[in-house]
Parts: C-alpha cells; sequence; structure tokens
C-alpha cells in the first residue's frame, strides 16, 4: 500500500495548475475575502465568487435612471441638473472590487462567475472581469423556458448565442454551467464546447420556491445538497467523458460532502469536483478533512495520484456500458429489498 503522504492531489482544470481537485464553488462561503483565505489556507485547489445577476446590473441601471430623470417629464430643464454621482458603486463594481481584493489575498486560481439568461452585454462584463484579473470564468446558464412559443431547439439557440458571446468576448478560459434539462444534453455539450467553452460544470441545483400559507406568499427555500444528488452529475461525466475526450475539463458540483465523492467524480472523469453546502455545514477546515480521506483511499487503493484514477470508471472503461443508460433502471429497481432500510423488518 502506497503511504497517504506521498499521493499526488494535483490536477488540471481550465488549463490552470491546482494543488487539489476540491474547488469552492460559487456561494456564501466565497463572497467575502475573509472567508476566502480560510477557503485557500484549508487547501482548496481553486475559489469560484457568487455570481454577477444580469437582474442585479439590470435594476440598478434601471432605478438609477429612474431617479435621475425623475420631474423632467415636467420639468425639461430639470434634465440639465443631474446630481453629481463619482461615489455611486453598482453590483459590477462592487464585484470588481471583491474579485481584485481576493486576488491579492490568495495563493490559488480564483474564477468569476456570471449568471446570466440574455446575450446583452455580457461580453462587456466578461472582459472587465478578464482585466480585474480572473483566472477563469464560469458562465451559469441558469433560466427556466416558460413561453410555451419557445420550443426546445430556440431555447438551446439562445444559450448558444450567449456562450459564444462570452467567449469571444475573452482570452480566459470559460467553463458553462449547466442544468441537467436539455433534451438531448450529450448533443448540447459537445455544441457548448464548439462555441468556445474550455469545460462544464454539471449541474445546476434549482432552488424551487415554497408557498407560506399564513399569507399566501412565495418565499424562497434553500436546502443544502447531500451526497446522494452527486449521482445524477457522475452519471453524466460518466457518459460524456469519453465522448469529449480529454482536452474538455469537466467539474462536478451538487452532492459533494466526503473525500469518497471526490474520489467517484475523478473516477468517472471529472477533473474538478466543487463544494459548497459541506463548507456550509462544517466550515472551511472541512476541506482538509475531505482531503485527508482522499489520500488515505487513493494510498489503500495504490493510486499515487489524481491522474491515474481520473476516468477509471467512466462509460467507456466501465465493465458494464449500460450502467449509466437506460438497461441500469431495470436493476435499479430490483436493487431495492425492505431488508436494506433501516427500521424495517
Amino acid at each position: 500500500m502506497a503511504e497517504p503522504g506521498g499521493v499526488d492531489l494535483s490536477t488540471t482544470y481550465l488549463g490552470l495548475q491546482l494543488s487539489s481537485p476540491v474547488v469552492a464553488s460559487a456561494g456564501p462561503a466565497t463572497r467575502e475575502v475573509e472567508g476566502a483565505k480560510a477557503l485557500a489556507g484549508a487547501g482548496v485547489g481553486a475559489l469560484v465568487l457568487p455570481s454577477l445577476f444580469e437582474e442585479e446590473i439590470v435594476a440598478e441601471e434601471v432605478g438609477l435612471s429612474f431617479a435621475l430623470e425623475a420631474g423632467s417629464e415636467h420639468f425639461a430643464e430639470a434634465l440639465d441638473y443631474f446630481p453629481d454621482t463619482p461615489n455611486f458603486t453598482t453590483a459590477a463594481d462592487r464585484y470588481l472590487e471583491l474579485l481584485e481584493q481576493t486576488k491579492k489575498a490568495v495563493d490559488v486560481p480564483v474564477i468569476a462567475s456570471l449568471n446570466a439568461s440574455s446575450i446583452g452585454g455580457w461580453a462587456r462584463y466578461a472582459k472587465l472581469l478578464a482585466d480585474a484579473g480572473a483566472d477563469a470564468l464560469e458562465l451559469n446558464v441558469y433560466r427556466v423556458p416558460t413561453d410555451p412559443q419557445l420550443n426546445a431547439a430556440q431555447v438551446e439557440q439562445v444559450d448558444l448565442a450567449l456562450v459564444k458571446n462570452v467567449c469571444a468576448g475573452v482570452l480566459l478560459p470559460v467553463a458553462v454551467k449547466l442544468s441537467p434539462y436539455y433534451s438531448a444534453m450529450a448533443s448540447f455539450a459537445a455544441r457548448v464546447l464548439a462555441a468556445g467553452a474550455a469545460g462544464l460544470v454539471l449541474f445546476n441545483r434549482f432552488y424551487q420556491p415554497d408557498l407560506d400559507l399564513e399569507t399566501m406568499d412565495v418565499v424562497p427555500r434553500v436546502e443544502l445538497s447531500r451526497s446522494w444528488e452527486l449521482r445524477l452529475p457522475l452519471r453524466w461525466i460518466a457518459i460524456l467523458r469519453p465522448q469529449l475526450g480529454p482536452v474538455p475539463s469537466l467539474a462536478a458540483t451538487s452532492g459533494i460532502h466526503t473525500g469518497s465523492d471526490v474520489i467517484k467524480a475523478l473516477a468517472v472523469g471529472a477533473d474538478v469536483a466543487m463544494m459548497t453546502s459541506a463548507i456550509l455545514r462544517s466550515g472551511p477546515s472541512h476541506v482538509k478533512t475531505v482531503e485527508s480521506e482522499m489520500r488515505s483511499w487513493l494510498a489503500e487503493h495504490d493510486y499515487t495520484s489524481v491522474a491515474e484514477l481520473r476516468g477509471s470508471v467512466s462509460q467507456a472503461t466501465s465493465g458494464d456500458a449500460s450502467a449509466f443508460e437506460r438497461a441500469n433502471y431495470l436493476k435499479t429497481l430490483h436493487s431495492w429489498t425492505a431488508l436494506d432500510q433501516p427500521g424495517v423488518d
């Protein structure tokens, strides 16, 4: 058995050399510089900053325009008396400041995140983030198509145009964070890469709204992930890795909580595993625990590096390729037995 201390956890993601495949994904843990410093000190390979949201930028721009033009419909000269606003900061300004401060405070790659649903001026914001020192960009394509007049092909074309627009505007590598709900996932993933993306992050978690029965208001409910949610990205990374080849980067996200979870993600072909919920539950020091678990498992199974493990159980290398496709459905159903359930006699 190899020695845990001698196991090499280094990996490559979006062309960046990382000391660990554990990446702190976008979330509350990375929205403050002190939190980012704690995570870097705990051993994460990279940090993804919280997303700069399209809605935030648009709302602030509309609000400012409304405030500046208030009264001008009654007094034409009001337009000549715009207040001096040298200290007005937008969501984009605050984000750029966070990025610059984080880059100065940590010695690991810092990935900026854009959350967009329309083409708009995202290429401009992507360039600003690149100029502010981002090592890479994560484009979070997050929306729920609700227009019955739009078919699947039209929805995909809009998303692909957005990806192409952002990727063409910067020299930085861009990873696209996708939802699992595209009608032909493998085809769409390949087209995203053809549009210029350097990698894919699988998958986005859609936060479902709830209803307050006292006020009858729609309210947000945030549920932290659990390890079982990793099964969906595991399945698709295992399917996509042999089809897409070794060049594009693949990141697993959702359900990464333990060293075993990271090992599974790497085994099916992921380059990194992104973690948020486990950090929020247990704090930045949990990263050290996860990496210690990884080293112990790798050493016990005679792996000396993450590179040796990666992709060893993808669809192409698995002894049962159908395990990741429809044939596994019947086996899964038959695998259930009451004797396996706690408290069931």
